[in-house]
């Protein structure tokens, strides 16, 4: 994605707005509190797994993502969306590594970057420890919420990914970019967050991934992942144009009417700007998929905050894009801001949305989670 200020913009876009279990986006939630008696949970159906030998000693963060799978299961709708799920009994352990921070910029920096600098700018930076949990969740949540794209990408023609070329803008967690690559996808993972970018700089973090063998036993796919401006940086459209043409193109909690056209006053760094006109993005991402390929965009929103009060760019989940616009580019659309609140409200019961650490209720989904979605085809 582009933005104007990255690392700024990003943060507004999914830091944590409250503590509601595991880590809750700011595109999810914005208020804690509730005033209506608590949906009841989903019944969780038992998942018959086939054994590992390593599950017995499982790390917590990937006890806690298998478990989450446990919890989706019954939500999964789709072949491609429960293979996924399953997919988490094979991710590796991950050991934890140090990112640097300006602490005036919140810009962070890989060692080998922070090593590279004059020892007057290396000495304001401040050693951060990432452990495995940052490495899955990033600040970002579990990326185990991608289940409800995949899902619908299955609707509309991509059943399998194996072979399949997949590009994700704003991807915010490596996470479910290796579950997808355990299947056997090629993924470009697009964001200007420089966290991440810090985050993912040792050279295993990219590249080929070993197959989820308990589901998938075909041949590897692989993770890539460009940190930066898309399309607006030569290199990394480059990098882009050279690993597709995609079959499938996913934006999740980015590209949002709010973020690119907000109704209200709004800062400039909760606001983002693609650099280019919409026009232009859109050829960019006609050229970018195959002919038939999907974009998909879907977007997660807490309700909009009042008149009288700021307003919430975050908020806005419609597409910034009009069907007639999506026309313009040679895109046909399938769905055009389609609601799935009922789906995503289970899914945050499933995933604990509603809950802060200590199991209690603080949020009241009903009211204050959304969802919305559009999926759009290239011609030939």
């Amino acid at each position: 994605m582009s933005l104007p200020n990255a690392t700024a913009a990003t943060l507004v876009r999914r830091s944590p707005a409250c503590r509601v279990g595991a880590l809750v986006l700011v595109t999810l939630l914005s208020a804690c509190g509730t005033t209506e008696a608590p949906r009841q949970a989903v019944p969780l159906a038992s998942v018959a797994r086939e054994p590992l030998a390593a599950q017995t000693s499982r790390s917590p963060t990937l006890q806690q993502l298998t478990d989450e799978a446990a919890a989706l299961a019954p939500l999964a709708n789709s072949e491609l969306g429960k293979r996924f799920l399953r997919a988490t009994d094979a991710l590796p352990t991950v050991g934890a590594r140090i990112a640097h921070r300006d602490d005036n910029t919140r810009e962070f920096f890989s060692p080998a970057e922070a090593a590279a600098m004059p020892e007057d700018r290396r000495k304001k930076l401040t050693a951060i420890k990432l452990d495995e949990y940052r490495y899955y969740y990033t600040k970002y949540g579990s990326p185990l919420a991608y289940l409800r794209a995949l899902d619908l990408a299955s609707r509309h023609g991509v059943t399998d990914v194996k072979g399949v070329r997949i590009l994700d803008f704003g991807y915010g967690s490596i996470g479910h970019l290796r579950l997808l690559a355990s299947l056997g996808a090629h993924v470009v993972g697009i964001d200007p967050d420089s966290y991440l970018d810090a985050l993912y700089s040792q050279s295993n973090d990219q590249g080929a991934v070993a197959p989820a063998r308990n589901v998938y036993r075909g041949h590897p796919g692989s993770v890539s992942l460009a940190h930066g401006r898309w399309p607006t940086n030569p290199a990394i459209a480059t990098q882009v144009a050279a690993t597709g043409p995609y079959q499938l193109i996913i934006s999740k909690n980015t590209l949002k009417r709010g973020y690119l056209k907000p109704e209200r006053r709004a800062a400039k760094n909760q606001l983002i700007d693609l650099g280019v006109s919409d026009d232009v993005f859109l050829k960019t991402v006609h050229a970018s998929l195959a002919p038939g390929g999907l974009l998909l965009i879907y977007n997660l929103a807490p309700k909009q905050a009042p008149a009288d009060k700021p307003y919430l760019p975050h908020a806005d989940a419609r597409s910034p894009f009009s069907v007639k616009q999506f026309a313009r580019a040679n895109l046909e659309v399938i769905a055009f801001n389609t609601e799935d609140h009922e789906f995503i409200r289970n899914m945050g019961l499933a995933l604990r949305w509603d809950r802060n650490e200590k199991g209690e209720i603080v949020n009241d989904l009903d009211s204050n989670l959304f969802a919305l979605y559009t999926v759009v085809r290239r011609g030939n």
